[in-house]
């Protein structure tokens, strides 16, 4: 069957950056599974996506679907003729929807029967039919959460399409969508060469494109981005300063990269350089660029459209834009000085938290209580972790922040070295909200530690408090986030903290704003569930995973520690022998229904192999519970894999349930003993075979 490459262009107006890529891998799967399901052969489908257009190019798309044959069964035979052998009324109807006449239909026979059966040839339709409709379903899927209308028509999208491109090979196939009628018809670059062309092949979208000044895919033009800024910060001998969201926001800006270097004021870098930076990425989509100590240069980056034969008066207009904005920043920064953090308090009181639990003011106060009890905890300086607790929100009031919402923090720490403040508390109004995503730093100091700490724990309890628990992907709060930091705080710097302490002490803060009798007891259930993603993305198995969180241990470090044991325990080759001993002990002690702690009479210890497991028991006994009291987890497991010989031997050779009563008992009480070493690191019998 022939096949050709197919390409389909929407041309629009300047779509929405932030959008652009989602928007772009969306047609493409969109389209992928639509051409699926209608059972068309393809290689590939790929995806272009700029300012001005949405595409995709399908790679060996065949001219249409396969020829088929359908089998449409229709009654029993002997529902199908009367006593003479007439067609039934029941034949008759399905013949007749069939189109064919009850004479012509075969036989299915099977071991259950025999039915009237039509084999019908059903010929596959072409591309060219088939098209209209399936483009029309993928465009009615984008992700498009507020459509817009133009002119005069009822057609709704993101924004308005002007052109509609659609040829298989070097055929334009007749399809209408959103308005437009298919053409070879292609806009060129809003600025450079013609405003729109025509198509000759589906095979030279790319390169005719490039030689109308625009690069039409979003990866290469993204990489020719990061290449110019790379390689104009080195002819500077500075480092640029951008991640890939900034730099796929940008590519989603342009065509056509240029990238050029402007520069502001000198004196402007008397403010954070956070607000700065701020201000020129998040506002202009700059790209600024950092000395080799970190510190912020005048030299700033910026991505035009144009390829200019002037470009000072590109340059001079972008300096002219950034400078208000960094004088804006200035004049914050000089006003928020002339009053102190302490000084805000009060207006905290102005601020909602939330409306059953108070004002910011009141998070402060418990966040400075609980940051006070932590720091006593993990022998920081407690007086320190209050202030800082209680100084914590008071740069949400200040002009800067309520301006520049990203730098909350940040300004904290300026403004209270400003205030005189010790460097330890500036530093942890800094640090509270880290980490702020997944892979980023964790608080430099225990101070700071015990903040962050108080903070999460401070949201967790007020919202699980007044039963407003995340369900689904909704997380209004970011409760999920925070339980991740304050695992990560914990485990990742050897912290002696329990979460049942620490939330039964987040609760007793908040008193009777807590409404909820299982707070303690969900909050504590919702963290360590945590564990199970962040264990799972550093490649750790589910089973292991289970086999700790079944002993519930609410000590993040000692919950890392468990898991770490058991990962490696689960690659010695006693592991399988021994977790299915595990799981044989287990269910034998489950369905006697025996639990705590029974005494092993050794009197009534009759069989060698069970003399032998209690003695290697007795042996490892004192080993095991000290090694389990340090948390040397590892130490615990490869002692009592030694023990893999005698248990072996031992249900080998001893009928565990014995006739005899006091026998049962006293076996049983082995097991229990066996069972209760291994449950000092996690229920082995959990784990899976390799």
């Amino acid at each position: 069957m022939r096949t050709e490459n197919l390409l389909i262009e929407l041309g629009t107006e300047e779509l929405p950056p932030k959008a652009l890529k989602q928007l772009g891998q969306s047609f493409a799967d969109n389209f992928r599974l639509a051409l699926e399901g209608a059972e068309l052969q393809f290689d590939s489908v790929n995806w272009f996506a700029s300012p001005r257009r949405l595409a995709l190019h399908v790679t060996a798309l065949a001219e249409s679907q396969q020829d088929k044959v359908t089998e449409k069964r229709g009654p029993a035979v002997s529902a199908a003729f009367d006593a003479e052998g007439n067609p039934t009324k029941a034949a008759l109807g399905w013949a007749r929807g069939n189109g064919i006449e009850v004479e012509e239909a075969e036989r299915l026979v099977t071991d259950k029967g025999e039915w009237l059966l039509y084999k019908a040839n059903v010929p596959g339709q072409p591309v060219a039919t088939l098209l209209e409709n399936l483009l029309n379903q993928t465009v009615s899927k984008l992700p498009i959460p507020r459509p817009m209308r133009w002119g005069s028509s009822a057609t709704q999208f993101i924004r308005p399409v002007h052109t509609l491109a659609v040829l298989y090979g070097a055929q334009v196939l007749p399809v209408k969508v959103l308005g437009q009628t298919s053409d070879r018809v292609i806009q060129g670059h809003r600025f450079h060469g013609q405003k729109t062309f025509e198509l000759a092949h589906a095979d030279t979208y790319a390169q005719a494109l490039k030689e109308q000044y625009v690069i039409a895919d979003f990866e290469e033009r993204a990489d020719a981005i990061k290449h110019g800024l790379e390689q104009t910060a080195e002819q500077l001998s500075l480092k640029p300063d951008y991640d890939i969201a900034l730099l796929e926001e940008i590519a989603a800006l342009v065509e056509w990269p240029v990238v050029l270097t402007a520069s502001f004021d000198s004196a402007f870098l008397e403010v954070p350089k956070e607000a700065l930076i701020y201000t020129m990425k998040d506002d202009q989509k700059y790209v600024p660029l950092l000395h080799a100590d970190g510190s912020l240069s005048n030299t700033f980056l910026f991505v035009t459209n144009i390829e200019s034969r002037d470009e000072t008066a590109i340059i001079s207009g972008n300096e002219k834009v950034i400078r208000p904005r960094l004088a804006d920043a200035e004049f914050f920064f000089e006003t928020d000085k002339k009053t102190t953090l302490e000084s805000r308090l009060d207006s905290l009181s102005t601020v909602l938290f939330q409306k059953q639990l108070g004002t910011l003011k009141d998070k402060s106060e418990r966040i400075a209580e609980l940051s006070g009890f932590i720091g006593e905890k993990i022998d920081a300086d407690s007086t320190k972790a209050r202030r800082a607790g209680l100084l914590s929100k008071t740069d949400l009031m200040t002009e800067m922040v309520m301006e520049f919402t990203e730098v909350q923090g940040v300004m904290g720490k300026y403004y209270a070295l400003n205030d005189g403040e010790d460097s330890a508390v500036a530093e942890a109004l800094y640090e509270q909200y880290m980490p702020r995503f997944a892979g980023d730093v964790l608080p430099s100091s225990h101070v700071s530690a015990a903040v962050a700490l108080a903070d999460k724990l401070d949201t967790l309890v007020g919202i699980f408090g007044i039963g407003q628990l995340p369900k689904g992907d909704k997380d209004p709060f970011a409760l999920r986030r925070a339980a991740i930091g304050v695992l990560r705080i914990i485990s990742e710097k050897g912290l002696a903290l329990d979460l049942e302490d620490l939330v039964a002490k987040a609760v007793d803060v908040y008193g009777n704003k807590v409404s909820n009798p299982e707070t303690q007891t969900q909050v504590v259930d919702f963290v360590l569930g945590r564990f199970v993603s962040l264990f799972q993305e550093e490649g750790v198995t589910m089973d292991v995973i289970q086999a700790v969180s079944a002993r519930r241990p609410t000590q993040p470090a000692d919950y890392a520690a468990r898991v770490e044991a058991v990962a490696q325990f689960k690659q010695r080759e006693e592991a399988e022998a021994l977790a299915a001993a595990n799981k044989r002990v287990a269910n034998i002690l489950n369905k006697q229904n025996v639990t705590g702690e029974l005494p092993v009479d050794e009197k009534l210890l009759e069989d060698d192999a069970e003399k032998a497991l209690y003695n290697a028991l007795q042996q490892v006994k004192d080993k095991v519970e000290e090694s389990a009291a340090s948390q040397q987890y590892g130490s615990v497991l490869s002692t009592l894999a030694t023990l893999r010989n005698v248990i072996d031997a031992f249900f080998d050779n001893v009928m565990v349930m014995a006739e005899n009563d006091a026998v049962r008992q006293n076996r049983l009480a082995i097991l229990l003993m066996l069972r209760s070493m291994f449950l000092k690191t996690a229920d082995i019998s959990l784990l899976a075979k390799s």
